[in-house]
């Protein structure tokens, strides 16, 4: 940290916590909970610490007593400050509730939620209430202690309650001074080392407190705790002994901690000792800032890879299924079953066929002939055609939904989203209703390009022999004319009966015509399917609405770590 531009340094820190405030990690990919943690401790310490540290430079030092169950932490401030500022038992965990004790004279600077600005403010020493509510800090002001100089009595950090020990990770990221205490028993215990590694890794100004030491161990102790600091880099933090003896009506005696109090009182009356401190604290965590942000930034871009394969898998399962249905529309598959039978029995398997396979040249002639004076049903055909249609785009829909769902449960993110939404498993269950009411519409809409493109033909012989609903289905079966789906036999049957119908269209309406309508009608359809489909796609697209991941957080995020390190 330097004072080249303080207002540009403060500026950047203010956009990274805003950055890393507007990131959200919705999705559960492998690191993401550690990630999440990450991001929330990163913004808690620049709202409780950074940012009030760079307004105000001059604020009192806090130092935080921090330590595992039962090291003795109420104790050792109430020893130090000369009076009962803080509760102390045998109930673990005894510190429940962060404890503030300063100078009367100090009040200021942490009534109006300067540091902390999370936590609600609690008066006096209290006997419980909300002074056990990890949610508050208790002020408690004191003329036993100099101005300059706070002491945060945390919860432990090994507590057996999760909401204390995040508390305690809070209020140790929010310190000036971390006073650590331990005892000869619990020295070399992981939890404290870890919290100790990461405050050297942030450079924290750091001191220990060795409580209850055995007299005859005290030097082993001490070597053993001083080689361990060492190799942590905390090698230059300072270390106080408290040997273990009886207390004085809930106290250690004053001797035992007059040198740890002679310390704190010297450092806060000396305003240079004290901006040392401060400053070396401060400039440490602003160097760890680039690294944290990096780390949740990366986490945010693999939250936004995970959300892209997710988002594009609805849409290759309805894409294949569309295409699919374009195909089945086309390959001739739906003139298969019933709609051949019914087909057969509208324009019969004799006469026209043999027509057909004579030559389709001599075929225009005979059909005025063939239709004269007979008016042929075509409803159950169209009603046939309805049906596997309606039954292609079904199936197709509910194939879909069900590799969609499975590309879900293979992919990073995916298998929660399933977990909690089964129903994306099936297609709607209205989808068949639907689909019905697609192809209804659709028949309708081929009627309407027959009207239109009939014009002065509907007083001919061979219009009227149909009509416009007979020759609407001779359209549809146009439409489903390409033979690629069907093999021997049906070729022949299938094949012939789209050709002769295309020919008994091409007699009334020209060959132009009958291919311009055959391919709105085919587009016409196949965009009411792709519509539907997009509808059902839908219902994975609002799944992922709620787990949305900003596009350009990660980027965002980055450039705001880039710019604290480029203004400090």
């Amino acid at each position: 940290m330097n004072d080249k531009d303080p207002a540009a340094l403060l500026a950047a820190v203010e956009r990274l916590r805003d950055s890393a405030d507007a990131v959200h990690l919705p999705l559960e990919l492998d690191g993401t909970e550690g990630a999440r943690g990450s991001r929330r401790e990163l913004v808690q310490q620049l709202d409780d610490y950074v940012l009030p540290r760079l307004r105000a430079l001059d604020a009192p030092l806090l130092a935080v007593v921090g330590g595992s169950t039962g090291a003795g932490k109420s104790t050792l401030v109430n020893s130090v400050v000369g009076d009962e500022v803080t509760r102390t038992g045998v109930i673990r965990p005894t510190t429940r509730a962060s404890v503030l004790v300063h100078h009367e004279q100090d009040t200021r600077w942490f009534t109006d939620k300067r540091v902390l600005p999370g936590l609600a403010r609690v008066a006096g020493v209290g006997e419980g209430g909300a002074a056990d509510d990890p949610g508050s800090v208790r002020l408690v002001p004191t003329s036993s202690l100099p101005a300059g100089l706070a002491l945060l009595d945390a919860p432990d950090i090994d507590s057996v309650v999760k909401a204390n020990r995040s508390l305690s990770r809070q209020l140790l990221a929010a310190a000036d001074l971390w006073l650590f205490v331990t005892t000869a028993a619990r020295y070399a215990d992981a939890v404290p080392w870890d919290l100790l590694r990461e405050a050297s890794e942030r450079g924290t100004s750091v001191a220990i407190v060795l409580n209850r030491v055995p007299p005859e161990a005290l030097e082993q102790v001490r070597l053993h705790l001083a080689s361990m600091l060492r190799e942590q880099g905390l090698g230059q933090a300072p270390i106080f002994t408290v040997l273990e003896v009886d207390l004085n009506r809930g106290m250690i005696p004053v001797k035992h901690v007059e040198r740890l109090r002679s310390w704190l009182q010297s450092l806060a009356r000396d305003a240079r000792a004290r901006s040392v401190v401060i400053r070396r604290t401060l400039s440490g965590t602003l160097g760890s800032l680039d690294g944290r942000a990096v780390g949740v930034a990366d986490a945010v871009a693999a939250q936004a890879a995970a959300f892209a394969e997710l988002e594009q898998a609805p849409r290759t399962a309805y894409a294949a299924a569309l295409e699919g249905v374009s195909q089945g529309v086309q390959d001739g598959s739906l003139l298969r079953g019933e709609v051949l039978a019914r087909w057969q029995e509208l324009v019969g398997t004799g006469e026209f066929l043999r027509s057909v396979e004579a030559g389709i040249g001599r075929l225009r002639d005979r059909v005025a002939a063939y239709f004269t004076g007979r008016q042929v049903s075509s409803e159950p055909l169209g009603d046939a055609i309805q049906t596997g249609a309606a039954a292609l785009i079904t199936s197709h829909g509910q194939v879909a939904a069900s590799t969609a769902t499975r590309s879900w449960k293979t992919l990073p993110g995916g298998a929660e989203l399933v977990r909690e939404h089964p129903g994306l498993g099936k297609a709607s269950p209205d989808l068949t209703e639907r689909v019905e009411r697609l192809i209804r519409d659709w028949q309708g809409e081929v009627l309407d390009l027959v009207r239109e493109e009939a014009g002065s033909r509907r007083a001919t012989a061979r219009y009227l022999a149909f009509g416009v609903n007979g020759f609407a289905v001779l359209l549809m079966i146009v439409v489903f004319s390409m033979t690629a789906g069907l093999t021997g036999g049906e070729i022949a049957i299938a094949g012939g009966s789209a050709v002769l119908a295309q020919r008994l269209l091409e007699a009334v309406f020209g060959d132009q015509a009958v291919r311009s309508m055959a391919t709105k009608a085919r587009k016409a359809l196949l965009g009411h399917v792709e519509r539907l489909y997009e509808d059902e796609r839908a219902r994975f697209e609002r799944v992922l609405e709620e787990v949305a991941v900003r596009e350009h957080a990660a980027e965002e995020l980055r450039a705001a770590a880039a710019g604290v390190e480029a203004a400090r």
